[in-house]
């Protein structure tokens, strides 16, 4: 700010800078959406590992292809994921009549079990499913507390048998208006919801006391009230329809639960039904949000494509729920065929999965180690843990595949198992698409998102030459730092990308509705796929 001098001597002012660093957004973050046995519902959760996965939403499960495509994730090479657990749920339906809805038939619902206790206490599991049945979920309440002449506190611990996991909580109140509150203690609880009935008013009763040093929560209680279980089982409900997969966007629920994420860069939809071909249309609807939020689909193919020509069939029909000249088409990308890997919970026989998990892996594999502008395929492009594909294919195969648009996965010898196809869903060669190739449209969903974070702090600066100049200075020094990480095509900056913003695409007329343009084009790279090598034989020569 300006300096008032007073008295004779030297002054300092610091002076802001115009330089406003903008910075790359992470690429390699999956989103997944599908159903697991237990873990918060329609609530993205960030994970960072496979211990993550398995601490919130129970590890691996036969019933749930989730588990499978997340563990897939990790094992070639992910980090972060956004999980999303979706159960089958009552949704508002206009029926045509009568009729209809006395045929329809009636859903089974995801529900949490209920542990009650004395006193009229009531606990709910903290997710719905069947998880906590069987006494695998146990409370044990004693009477250890503080100094308490009142009689209104009470300690409550609980166990998960199957994951290991206790909680304790001391000095619980049965106050309702204390800090201690039941409903206050288990906020933090990942066992149990902290929507509970505090009851009566009294302490629920205690558990009988154990010997010092043994378990409060043996397997076998042999009769002793060691301990609380389950009075009201919980229910896994039937598995999830399109509709819940979909979910609400005004609720956010389902898909749109990821609303409230930060971001993603990468969608699977492992186990969803009738991705493809659909009567709820879940694959343009997952394309459309895709679009919205800068993040790239990534498609697995139709279980009942058993051959190649499925495939040809399916992409080159006119369905609504999967037609190639879909604009939206171009933030997602379809690979064939499906992987097969061991399974630990049959014995480790093999057991064909959707390959949407390992691909994501891949993709954010590619992204740390050469960047997002490098195809995610080739022979670096291993496909970690996958024993075979469901159908392998010839390089002619893979020739009628590769121009319609379809990423093929493929056995080659040596390098094993791989993928080897790097184009959008409107990368079929009769479309002559701008976004024909997966890395030249990623690179840009980067770029826009980069400079859409990078560039807030435009809004509501003086709109004239100061603004643009350093507009330009902040941009290009963001995409020169792509340049000489080797993101553009060029030998030079010139040739690579451009930034304009000055008085020639900002007239006075945008200037006075509160318009500031800025244009950037960069020149993309765009994978080999077809490396062609010419010999030719050399005649001897002949002296005369």
């Amino acid at each position: 700010m300006p300096i008032t001098p007073t008295y004779p001597g030297v002054y300092i002012d610091e002076l802001p800078s115009a330089v406003r660093t903008i910075v790359g957004v992470p690429t390699s973050v999956a989103a997944f959406v599908g159903t697991a046995p237990r873990g918060a519902v329609d609530e993205p959760v960030h994970i960072t590992s496979w211990e993550d996965f398995t601490a919130e939403f129970g590890g691996l499960d036969s019933g749930t292809a989730l588990a499978y495509a997340v563990f897939q994730f990790y094992a070639n090479g992910g980090s972060e994921a956004e999980i999303v657990r979706v159960v089958a749920k009552n949704h508002s339906t206009t029926l045509d009549d009568a009729e209809t809805a006395d045929t329809t038939p009636a859903r089974n619902y995801a529900a949490a079990a209920v542990i009650a206790l004395t006193g009229g206490v009531t606990l709910h599991a903290a997710s719905p499913g069947s998880w906590p049945n069987d006494r695998n979920l146990r409370v044990r309440v004693d009477y250890d507390t503080a100094p308490d002449p009142a009689g209104k506190l009470y300690n409550l611990t609980v166990r998960d048998m199957k994951s290991g996991i206790t909680e304790q909580y001391l000095n619980v109140s049965t106050d309702t208006t204390s800090a201690r509150a039941l409903k206050h203690v288990l906020a933090s609880s990942s066992l149990l919801s902290s929507t509970v009935v505090e009851g009566d008013g009294s302490r629920p009763a205690a558990h009988d006391t154990v010997t010092d040093g043994s378990d409060p929560f043996p397997d076998d209680p042999q009769g002793k009230n060691l301990y609380s279980v389950v009075t009201t089982p919980g229910a896994d409900g039937d598995a999830p329809n399109n509709l819940d997969y979909l979910g609400d966007e005004e609720t956010k629920t389902g898909l749109y639960a990821l609303l409230k994420a930060d971001i993603f860069t990468m969608l699977c939809l492992p186990g969803a039904p009738g991705l493809i071909g659909g009567a709820d249309n879940i694959l343009g609807n997952a394309m459309k949000f895709c679009v919205d939020r800068r993040a790239m689909l990534i498609v697995d193919p139709d279980p009942n494509w058993k051959k190649p020509a499925d495939v040809t069939r399916a992409v080159r029909s006119t369905s609504p729920a999967f037609v190639l000249n879909d604009p939206n088409a171009k933030n997602a990308a379809l690979y064939f065929p499906r992987v097969v890997l061991p399974d630990p919970n049959k014995d480790n026989s093999p057991q064909e999965f959707p390959p949407c998990g390992a691909l994501a892996g891949i993709w954010a594999r590619t992204d740390v180690q050469r960047g997002v502008w490098k195809a995610p395929a080739g022979t670096e492009a291993g496909l970690s843990g996958v024993t075979a594909l469901t159908v392998p294919l010839t390089d002619k195969q893979n020739g009628v595949l590769n121009p319609l648009g379809v990423n093929c996965l493929r056995g080659l010898p040596v390098v094993g198992n791989v993928v080897w196809g790097a184009r959008t869903q409107r990368g079929a060669d009769a479309l002559a698409d701008q976004w024909k190739y997966l890395p030249v449209r990623r690179l840009a969903l980067y770029l826009e998102e980069s400079l859409y974070r990078g560039t807030q702090w435009v809004v509501f600066e003086p709109n004239d030459e100061p603004l643009w100049s350093s507009i330009r200075l902040n941009v290009g020094a963001f995409l020169n730092t792509l340049f000489r990480q080797g993101a553009f095509q060029g030998r030079t900056p010139k040739e690579a990308y451009l930034v304009k913003c000055d008085a020639t695409n900002n007239p006075q007329n945008d200037i006075d509705r509160g318009i500031v343009n800025i244009l950037v084009g960069f020149a993309p790279l765009k994978p080999a796929e077809f490396v062609l090598i010419h010999i030719q034989q050399l005649a001897g020569q002949i002296q005369v």
